[in-house]
């Protein structure tokens, strides 16, 4: 029997793969009335043509572009009577003259090529040069602008204006909204979604006998007004701020950063306005009036790795050092691919060699070294220390026991430290051209009237109205976490390369509302939870599997699956054994034997792995020691980030390790016999016993033949453990977690059998 189990988890856990990972797909398409360069014929040409008539001119064919207007209206090189594209004129446009023809010789792209233009796209490119061939600035730097609210007909569906703009693309693919998701489904989603946490009993009894028309409001408002919003919240930051517990590296040292992540947590709970909370980290220190606690968030700028290891070129690594915390500016804050300018001018965006240093210069200011002291060594300056007293007067939110200080690295400036260099080829060693701060023009001037040229200048820089990306990027991650893809695809690429938005208009009316409402984070995820879109329930029907396979255009809710530390989470916390406790270090709860010992250097107080015990064995995942040469395992395996650079979004695999830890990991085995054992204790039939699990752990009131089922195998279980009673005592021996005393060792073993079993399902690890 308990085969038959693990064959049927890895099987249901290996096709629960979220369809929803391949963003390609779209409905066929009727040309547009009015094409539109940027959405309508680039990714044409980005697809079929520019690899031999882009920006790249080592592939550069005939020396012809077509990624510029300049290139793309210009003579032909061996015959200045002909050009590429005239507007309006399809006769005289090359272009169109190669794409059309049958001579094989010269059709365009050439057929060895592999590539050729459908019919709708010959269409697109046709009817754009005879509505005058108009280039476009990259839709993702012109600043957004707040349109009006689209036309629909189904009003009657909508609650606030996200589902306009919805059920406008919705209605026009010729779909219908899905209905509303049942109570308890949709409780377990927006908990999740608010807290990382299922909703307790309670919360489900409440919900559902609450029949007024704001009993989802009210409950949404409790969500946001919980402690464990801010640990939710702060479980994504901390992968775009490349957060860890160690160094990196091959010696991989110990750090302490954790306060750090006691701020983030607190900054997320007190709903710090997005300019704040943005303004802090990168640039905190340099306040006209000195703040302790803003100082502690540009541990931000410190999260990057730091060798320990001797013998390397100092100057080598403080340049690492410098060029992360720039790529993690360029990727965390607006969403480009900075780090493809360090060597050379960006192939595809605008982003010049010369303006990827001048960024960098803004981070160079620090006296800090490429190889500080020794392995020995928990922070290197600058630093902040952390004491008692500190923490009891500025610092009251970070959660420090132990009586010893702590060192925490934060930003500081040394005016005239250093002149920053263009470096040939991003070498440390390469210097060339000496440059001042600035940023790029296409994004937005950097104007040095209106900006000082410091951290600060660049942060309000950033919030500046005109900054076409910040408040965009922003409001796409919190939709991608949400909806489990954002309205981008590519969350950490708004430049030419990445994905056109499924919603354009929708997400410049939110960025401009979040702008406007005082970079409220709090108010912005109401509205989206509490918006008719969100509220869909899953079901999926054969049409809407033909025109829109993907759901990119959301006539249904998506299923995703709970994230690395939310299926801990949910585990501890639906087992009764979750320690709620806020902040504080990092833990080191189960795992196996000797993985550090194996991978990294011997040296220092990460050489061997000292598991935890006691209520620490039990906190949430986002409190799990981090260390970046061996990461854990378990986090590992459920796509959780490496933490070795900024990550704005995670991958989504399913492979047969997971089930193996579901069915195997000491964390769900001991949650499991931790209920069994409470619930047998209980004076409850075992139809309650069961009913409570259920509830507690899939969130929703069992069904009657799925609870037949469950009784059928409890008794199943029960009779083999009877005949073999040492397996029920050897079952339940699992855990440090103290035995409840005087239990029915078979009842509890037959029990646990259930408990595990609803562990396993896939609805159990689906937060919609």
């Amino acid at each position: 029997m308990k085969f038959k189990l693990i064959l049927l988890a890895v099987i249901i856990l290996c096709s629960c793969k979220d369809i929803t990972s391949d963003y390609t797909s779209i409905p066929k398409k009727k040309t547009p009335k009015i094409v539109d360069y940027n959405f309508d014929v680039r990714p044409i040409l980005s697809d079929k043509c520019f690899n031999c008539h882009g920006p790249d001119a080592n592939k550069r064919a005939a020396e012809l572009r077509l990624d510029t207007p300049e290139g793309a209206y210009a003579a032909l090189k061996d015959n200045e009577n002909k050009h590429v594209i005239v507007s309006g004129n399809l006769e005289e446009s090359e272009v169109f003259l190669r794409i059309t023809t049958k001579d094989t010789s010269q059709i365009m792209p050439p057929a060895e090529s592999n590539l050729k233009l459908t019919g709708y796209e010959i269409s697109v490119i046709k009817k754009w040069i005879q509505q005058g061939a108009k280039y476009q600035t990259h839709w993702a730097f012109v600043p957004p602008t707040k349109t009006n609210l689209p036309k629909i007909k189904k009003t009657d569906w909508v609650n606030n204006e996200i589902d306009y703009f919805i059920l406008n693309k919705i209605e026009n693919i010729g779909l219908k909204p899905n209905p509303r998701a049942k109570k308890e489904r949709l409780l377990k989603r927006v908990a999740f979604d608010i807290t990382g946490l299922p909703p307790s009993v309670e919360l489900q009894n409440q919900f559902l006998k609450d029949t007024l028309d704001n009993a989802y409001e009210k409950i949404v408002d409790k969500l946001l007004a919980s402690k464990h919003y801010g640990e939710k919240m702060a479980n994504h930051w901390l992968d775009v701020a490349r957060y860890a517990d160690s160094h990196g590296y091959q010696d991989d040292g110990a750090r302490t950063m954790w306060p750090w992540r006691d701020w983030v947590i607190h900054a997320f709970n007190r709903n710090y306005p997005y300019d704040k909370f943005l303004t802090w980290q990168l640039a905190g220190d340099l306040l006209p009036e000195k703040n302790i606690e803003a100082i502690l968030a540009t541990g931000f700028n410190r999260n990057h790795k730091i060798t320990q290891e001797g013998g390397v070129i100092d100057e080598e690594y403080r340049i690492e050092y410098v060029t992360d915390r720039t790529n993690t500016f360029g990727k965390a804050f607006l969403g480009l691919t900075f780090e493809c300018a360090k060597c050379h001018d960006h192939k595809y965006d605008p982003i010049s060699q010369k303006n990827y240093y001048q960024t960098f210069a803004f981070f160079d200011k620090v006296p800090e070294k490429g190889l500080y002291g020794t392995i020995g060594n928990f922070a290197d300056p600058p630093f902040i220390t952390v004491t008692n007293k500190l923490i009891q007067e500025k610092l009251p939110f970070i959660n420090k026991k132990a009586p010893e200080n702590v060192r925490v690295m934060v930003m500081e400036d040394s005016v005239g430290l250093r002149d920053t260099y263009i470096l040939d080829r991003g070498v440390y060693d390469g210097k060339t051209e000496v440059v001042t701060t600035g940023t790029p023009k296409a994004v937005l001037e950097f104007d040095t009237i209106k900006f000082k040229a410091n951290r600060l200048g660049l942060s309000k820089w950033l919030l500046d109205d005109k900054n076409p990306l910040t408040s965009r990027v922003y409001v796409n991650r919190i939709w991608q976490n949400i909806f489990g893809i954002g309205i981008v695809n590519t969350s950490g690429d708004f430049g030419m390369q990445g994905d056109l938005p499924s919603h354009a208009k929708l997400l410049d009316w939110l960025a401009v509302d979040f702008q406007k409402n005082g970079w409220d984070i709090k108010r912005l995820l109401k509205k989206i939870v509490t918006s008719a879109t969100y509220m869909q329930s899953t079901v999926i029907n054969s049409k809407k599997l033909e025109l829109d396979p993907q759901n990119i255009y959301l006539s249904r809710m998506r299923r995703t699956r709970l994230n690395a530390e939310m299926i801990r989470d949910h585990v501890l916390s639906s087992s009764g054994l979750l320690n709620k406790e806020i902040g504080g270090p990092s833990v080191k709860p189960y795992q196996p034997d000797n993985l550090w010992a194996s991978a990294s250097s011997r040296r220092g107080l990460l050489a061997k792995y000292v598991q935890d015990h006691g209520d620490k064995l039990y906190r949430r995942g986002i409190y799990t020691f981090v260390k970046r040469t061996v990461l854990p395992p378990v986090q590992t395996t459920f796509d959780a980030a490496a933490r070795d650079q900024c990550e704005v979004k995670r991958q989504s695999t399913s492979t047969p390790l997971q089930a193996l830890i579901m069915l195997n990991g000491p964390e769900v085995l001991e949650a499991s016999r931790v209920l069994s054992e409470n619930l047998s204790a209980q004076n409850l039939t075992l139809e309650q016993k069961i009913e409570i699990a259920f509830k507690r752990i899939v969130c929703r009131k069992i069904k009657e033949k799925e609870k037949y089922i469950l009784i059928k195998y409890y008794n199943e279980q029960k009779q083999l453990f009877v005949t073999k009673p040492e397996n029920a005592l050897a079952f339940i021996n699992i855990g440090e977690y103290p035995e409840l005393k005087n239990g029915n060792a078979i009842n509890v073993a037959s029990l646990m059998q259930i408990i595990h079993t609803l562990y396993n399902m896939e609805e159990t690890i689906m937060k919609s």
